[in-house]
């Protein structure tokens, strides 16, 4: 008499197990596509500068106004994901991220550019952890481990590959290229999401803490945009000291409010347990400062430095 119901478990266990994968599968696509982005135009900066008429080294402006506009809307993610749909924000970030993508692709100059990576940023922004947002929710406590590799792969595999094929992009094809191969990846995500991928949206939303947001935001772009004003030492040095100083005291003041507000931007107990704030803010920072920075200074070093080809 037990069977059927034995049977029955079993069978909704391996579907629940083949969905969580799925999803991971097509969250792990496009975080390849986002992080590829990030890496694959390391190689193209002198020519992009060459043709947009500027140095090589003032196209960092681009990667620093997307990692600008990463920070801003990063921390607002988790509310969008409840309040409208992990899934639809998630379709969102995608066409967003495609369409700046082609914005780029066909940019004349520094400033069109410079805007095509700022809405580029804001894709990616809600893409990453919307998408494990995604694979949280769909996987179960035996499947998390799985799914969870699934998605890690792109950020091992993507920062490998994306400065050699940009170098043989630009080389053979140009540099426009580098943001159309974007375009089918992206069109591809977006049909596999809306099919594949059930909507979810919680049935009570929690008001958006604004004074969290505010905080948040203007803490982490002061902090920043003060860092990138460090490579630049003409411009003087109490401007990007005054930065610096803004960021940490708007973020203290951002700790502080979310720690005592009743519907905080992010929860912070997470931080109360000793693996997961060392991972994250000591020596996990250090490894990922170490390991972005590489794909962009490297390519610069061998071009502009030893004069090599893409």
């Amino acid at each position: 008499m037990t069977a059927i119901p034995e049977n029955k478990a079993l069978a909704e266990t391996a579907t629940t197990a083949r969905q969580a994968r799925r999803v991971a599968l097509i969250v792990a696509v496009a975080f390849f596509m986002q992080l590829l982005d990030s890496t694959i135009i390391s190689t193209s900066l002198p020519q992009m500068g060459e043709s947009f008429g500027v140095p090589a080294v003032a196209m960092s402006i681009g990667i620093t106004v997307y990692m600008l506009a990463m920070a801003v809307f990063v921390p607002l993610s988790g509310w969008l994901a409840d309040r409208f749909g992990a899934r639809n924000i998630f379709l969102v970030a995608i066409a967003l991220f495609t369409l700046a993508s082609i914005a780029c692709g066909i940019s004349q100059n520094l400033t069109q550019f410079v805007a095509a990576r700022a809405v580029q940023g804001l894709g990616s922004a809600l893409m990453t952890p919307v998408g494990r947002i995604l694979v949280l929710r769909s996987a179960s406590k035996s499947e998390l481990i799985n799914a969870t590799a699934l998605i890690t792969w792109p950020a091992l595999f993507a920062p490998v590959i994306g400065p050699v094929l940009g170098g043989f992009i630009t080389t053979y094809l140009s540099w426009h290229w580098n943001f159309f191969i974007n375009i089918p990846v992206g069109a591809a995500g977006l049909a596999l999401v809306a099919r594949l991928i059930p909507g979810d949206r919680d049935s009570e939303t929690r008001p958006l803490d604004w004074p969290g947001f505010l905080l948040t935001s203007v803490g982490l772009a002061s902090m920043l945009y003060g860092l990138e004003r460090i490579a630049h030492p003409e411009d003087g040095a109490m401007p990007t000291l005054a930065l610096l100083a803004a960021g940490i005291v708007v973020g203290w003041l951002a700790v502080r409010h979310m720690a005592r507000a009743k519907n905080p931007l992010l929860d912070l107990t997470a931080f109360k347990v000793q693996t997961f704030a060392i991972s994250t803010l000591s020596a996990g920072t250090i490894f990922r400062v170490a390991i972005n920075a590489t794909p962009f200074l490297l390519p610069l070093l061998f071009q502009v430095g030893f004069g090599l080809r893409a």
